[in-house]
């Protein structure tokens, strides 16, 4: 396969001006980093407030997925334009908007009064989210131009992933016995301070196409995600109903028409020609298997352990940990792998340990041990953290240095879209299949099955030889 274009992205430039100079790099990674994990923070807050949150707006158990689903919905839906939108206005300008966006939205959804209202400031939250995620990565390869720099940089990035994903559903469970609805103002008020340092701190880089950015095609993808997630969270009730079926009809209509719009338009969201290559496949496919089979699972555990085993949203935030601080450690240190491992094999040992690792938790739920459940989470928790570290950096790889914001926000795109759809199923699952105990064995036994096809899948996808 030939190979992309690697530009160094200040020579990748429209041209040499005064903006265009790398900013300082330390700067540009705490402020990146910290930026990621108050995203992460804000979109696993509810996993362990659930229960609560559900109960406060009066939400049934057929609507609940709504209520973890609206973030990572807003955050599938415009990833891709964000980026787009990021390479050709300025990552800096949308950073900024992402932030001071997350913390008023944030804010919003602790004011909510109903399901409804409540996750429309999700799916707000998630398209400021998309904002920050996509411009990220961006900003660190500018910052970043040598593969040694932005392999570092990727790794810490990756790494805060992981910590935001920890420090969320501690923040909330800390916040539970008084109000579900504080950590939300907590977390609007951390964004909020983000945005005012990066304003003073962060330098504008740019990479225009020229054109104007994709809203149909932003608009139909969006269409289509939502009749996905409405097929899957419907599908708990009888998966051969009409409604079911009419709505997995349009998302398959829709995404069809998102394929039209994205080859005839001069500036697409995503470069449908990159799919021919192997290397962005396998970041594509390994966001899409993390959300599914990781995300999807892990976001619905807490609540379920809650539910089964009496356990305090404390007491589930701190079991949580477990997995998700192992993740943060285990991410922060692969990059030591580099040179050793690819990150392509780091997707897929990753894939296997989280099979592994969930497959050790049949039975936990049964038994009524949540000390069952310890192996699992620690050994998912070592391939989550790979996962974590290798997805950024196969990101930023997979396309040309001066499109670094729109490969980001593909591959985490995909990610959402997998999440949106691991949470929706995980729910069906655990809800439609005779008492909660054996529905989350189900669960555990499809997340196993999801992580062992992509584990094959990443593997077998290696770049052929020039």
């Amino acid at each position: 396969m030939p190979e992309l274009d690697r530009r160094d992205v200040a020579t990748g430039e429209a041209a040499p001006t005064r903006e265009s100079t790398p900013p300082h790099a330390g700067r540009t990674l705490a402020l990146t980093s910290a930026a990621t994990a108050v995203t992460l923070m804000n979109y696993t807050a509810p996993m362990v407030t659930l229960p609560a949150t559900a109960a406060t707006l009066h939400t049934p158990v057929s609507a609940q997925a709504w209520l973890i689903n609206g973030t990572p919905l807003g955050l599938a839906a415009l990833l891709l334009v964000a980026g787009s939108l990021a390479d050709d206005y300025g990552r800096r300008r949308m950073f900024l908007a992402g932030t001071v966006a997350l913390g008023i939205t944030t804010a919003l959804g602790a004011l909510a009064n109903s399901t409804l209202l409540f996750t429309l400031a999700r799916v707000a939250q998630g398209a400021a989210s998309a904002a920050i995620l996509a411009s990220s990565l961006g900003l660190l390869v500018h910052a970043f131009p040598t593969p040694r720099g932005r392999l570092r940089a990727t790794g810490v990035w990756g790494a805060f992933v992981s910590g935001g994903i920890a420090a969320g559903p501690l923040l909330a469970g800390a916040m539970a016995p008084a109000d579900w609805r504080v950590a939300y103002v907590v977390l609007g008020a951390v964004a909020l301070a983000v945005a005012a340092l990066g304003s003073r701190a962060l330098t504008e880089s740019r990479a225009p196409r020229g054109g104007r950015p994709d809203l149909a095609g932003a608009f139909t993808f969006g269409l289509a995600l939502v009749a996905l997630v409405a097929a899957l969270t419907l599908g708990r009730d009888g998966w051969l109903r009409m409604p079911v079926g009419l709505l997995l009809a349009a998302f398959l209509v829709l995404t069809a028409v998102f394929v039209l719009v994205e080859r005839r338009t001069r500036t697409p969201m995503i470069d449908l020609g990159l799919l021919r290559h192997r290397r962005f496949l396998a970041s594509s496919a390994g966001g899409l298997f993390t959300g599914l089979a990781v995300i999807g699972l892990f976001s619905f555990l807490p609540a379920l352990l809650q539910q089964t085993l009496g356990l305090s949203a404390m007491d589930t935030a701190w079991l949580f940990l477990l997995w998700s601080g192992l993740s943060f450690v285990v991410a922060l240190q692969a990059r030591r792998l580099a040179g050793r491992v690819s990150p392509r094999h780091q997707l897929t040992l990753g894939f296997a340990l989280h099979a592994v690792g969930a497959l050790t938790m049949l039975g936990a739920f049964d038994a009524g041990s949540w000390a069952r459940m310890l192996p699992g989470f620690v050994i998912s928790g070592i391939g989550s953290g790979l996962l974590n570290a290798a997805l950024p950096l196969l990101a930023v790889e997979s396309v040309p240095a001066d499109r670094a914001a729109m490969g980001s926000g593909a591959q985490q795109t995909f990610r959402y879209i997998g999440s949106c759809a691991g949470v929706a199923l995980t729910i069906a699952l655990v809800t439609s299949a005779g008492g909660l105990a054996h529905g989350a064995d189900v669960a555990i036994g499809v997340s196993a099955g999801l992580a062992l096809v992509a584990a094959v899948t990443v593997g077998v996808l290696r770049e052929r030889s020039a």
